[in-house]
């Protein structure tokens, strides 16, 4: 089943960074991510609902949960968009695929979650891939403003998935059912984008033509609820920093579907890579399997929001 799911995210992921990019364009980052989130948010509600599931958080779970929504479903999120409207999806997404390093990283020292040599070296091969992968355009590219800037969005983007893939492995061990999970921190999330646009003065207007609603609808129900739903619980199984490392195929998914649509040249740069990666991926999918320390969570007198 983890493997089912780790291989499902990249593929859904990776298909949808053509649409992404198109929305990066189409507005502010900060109003397309609020519009994104708030219909995860409103999609998640109804699912929970109908689960029967309780929705509401304990005071001692709201400010965990309101964290995630802004490093996740937010500031990641925006910071990624604004990324690829300064350098190309491809170096984005590489640079994105470090979000392992820091879900590892943090996860050890704030949840003791176990990360072997194995895992990390997995985890390096598959950058080391990339970077094989994105060499030409590397190459290719100037080191103006614009491009250092692109990166440094695409790395900041890079922290708070890390990060965020943590703090919701809290609050998963805090026994918060991810589709409650995910309904609030996309709202949290959403009310972070549309706070950052009204105090930056942007225009909450968007492109309202067929290719952005669809586009939209893509991205808030495939793209986030049905992936987020499969990372978060990939998250659950498997720990943070491999299931942050779903991430680091979402690139090789996108030049595949280029070759295909868009005649990408599958060159010896692209094949090399392909296997770093690929072998990466058998690493850390097949590093011994321990759970983490539970999250101490004070138990008290709390009522849920």
């Amino acid at each position: 089943m983890s493997a089912f799911l780790f291989v499902a995210m990249a593929v859904l992921w990776g298909s949808s960074a053509i649409v992404t990019g198109h929305q990066a364009i189409s507005g502010a980052p900060e109003v397309s991510v609020g519009y994104r989130m708030a219909l995860v948010s409103l999609v998640m509600f109804g699912w929970s609902i109908a689960r029967g599931e309780k929705i509401g958080l304990r005071p001692i779970d709201q400010p965990w949960v309101v964290v995630q929504g802004v490093l996740f479903f937010g500031l990641a999120f925006i910071t990624f968009y604004h990324s690829t409207t300064l350098i190309t999806s491809g170096i984005s997404a590489l640079v994105l695929s470090t979000s392992s390093l820091f879900a590892a990283v943090v996860g050890w020292l704030f949840l003791s979650a176990p990360v072997t040599m194995r895992m990390l070296f997995g985890i390096m091969s598959g950058i080391a891939g990339l970077a094989v992968i994105a060499m030409p355009q590397l190459l290719a590219v100037s080191s103006g403003p614009q491009t250092m800037a692109g990166v440094a969005f695409a790395l900041a983007a890079a922290a708070c998935t890390g990060c965020g893939t943590v703090v919701a492995m809290r609050n998963q061990q805090a026994g918060i059912p991810i589709s409650v999970l995910m309904s609030w921190a996309a709202l949290f999330g959403a009310l972070f984008s549309f706070a950052l646009a009204l105090f930056g003065d942007m225009s909450f207007k968007v492109d309202i033509s067929a290719a952005y609603l669809a586009g939209l609808a893509y991205l808030a129900i495939i793209a986030s609820c049905v992936t987020f739903f499969m990372y978060f619980s990939l998250v659950q199984r498997i720990g943070p920093a491999s299931a942050s490392y779903t991430l680091a195929l979402v690139p090789v998914v996108a030049l595949l579907l280029s070759a295909l649509f868009e005649n990408l040249t599958i060159d010896g740069y692209v094949i090399a890579g392909g296997i770093a990666v690929l072998f990466g991926n058998i690493l850390v999918l097949s590093a011994p399997a321990r759970q983490p320390a539970p999250a101490k969570v004070v138990q008290g007198k709390e009522k849920p929001l």
